[in-house]
């Protein structure tokens, strides 16, 4: 029964994305506002977290603004979708220019085509799926932490989508040998930096809150030696239309107290997300609970993220 449910989520789903690709982007964007208002004020899908979140975040904000917000984060959400459905079919090698807006491409390109290993690291922030199959477009193989969909037949799918130009999928449990091996091969290593790491995470304040983060994105850097690139893919347009690009820089080779060690480091990228987000907070995801718990007292389990061998003896 299990498997004939994914199935058949699976058949809805890609019924749903050949509407999409048969549908202008224009269309797409003028759809996905009235989803955004059924989503938030009908249906009332996960409102209370996130009206706690910006209110937390922002708390400037009147109740006007804060809902604001939250319709535009809805409706990024669903142009997302429509973006990563219609991107293999428009575009491609010789036109991505017409759609992206590099943002710093030589530092970007200095660090991609350097023999070090390097660590890309962004948030649930813009189109970050659209962010790493350019730059697999541009001829990068990268390597992605993350944890598999639920449903094997869209995880298969989504996979599919991830891999068209290099991009390969490690799980985020047991993965430490192939982290390992990425970086000492001189690998692209792509991590999301704002997922909640438990108790036993570093805790930093982010926006406004205590978050705890996954040790091992700051020890990849300081064990391997590979600069750290805080990446993004921010919609400044209509549908497909981003600018992407670094928006810091963490290099070894270069020092800098925030390289003095993992809550240094992990506090820096956090900082240059938190910019990122305030910038266009309605292309974040505030429907996630980034904010989970307290710091404290810790628990004694497995981390959320394995990270190599040798980086776990250094934490």
């Amino acid at each position: 029964m299990r498997q004939l449910m994914d199935w058949l989520g699976y058949l809805m789903v890609r019924v749903v994305i050949c509407l999409i690709q048969a549908t202008r982007l224009d269309t797409c964007q003028t759809g996905a506002r009235w989803l955004a208002y059924v989503a938030y004020d009908v249906l009332r899908v996960r409102r209370a977290v996130i009206d706690d979140n910006l209110r937390q975040s922002f708390p400037e904000l009147t109740s006007q603004q804060v809902r604001r917000i939250a319709l535009g984060m809805w409706e990024h959400l669903f142009v997302m979708v429509c973006e990563i459905a219609h991107t293999p079919r428009k575009v491609h090698e010789t036109n991505w220019r017409r759609y992206v807006h590099p943002h710093r491409q030589r530092d970007a390109l200095r660090y991609l085509l350097d023999t070090r290993p390097v660590i890309l690291v962004s948030g649930h922030f813009g189109n970050f799926e659209l962010t790493s199959y350019m730059i697999g477009l541009w001829g990068f193989s990268t390597h992605a932490i993350a944890r598999p969909l639920d449903n094997p037949y869209l995880d298969r799918y989504l996979r599919r989508f991830r891999a068209a130009h290099g991009q390969s999928m490690l799980p985020m449990k047991g993965s430490s040998a192939d982290v390992d091996r990425v970086l000492s091969e001189g690998g692209v290593l792509a991590l999301l930096g704002d997922q909640a790491a438990g108790p036993q995470g570093c805790w930093v304040d982010f926006l406004g809150r205590p978050a705890s983060c996954h040790k091992a994105v700051a020890l990849f850097t300081l064990i391997s030696g590979a600069p750290l690139l805080v990446c993004f893919g921010k919609r400044v347009g209509g549908p497909l239309e981003l600018r992407m690009g670094v928006a810091d820089i963490a290099d070894p080779r270069l020092g800098g107290d925030h390289l003095a060690g993992v809550k240094p480091l992990t506090r820096w990228y956090n900082q240059a997300l938190e910019r990122m987000i305030r910038s266009a907070p309605e292309q974040y995801w505030w429907v996630h609970r980034r904010w989970k718990g307290q710091p404290g007292r810790r628990k004694a389990r497995p981390a959320a993220v394995s990270a190599s061998t040798s980086s776990r003896k250094a934490a």
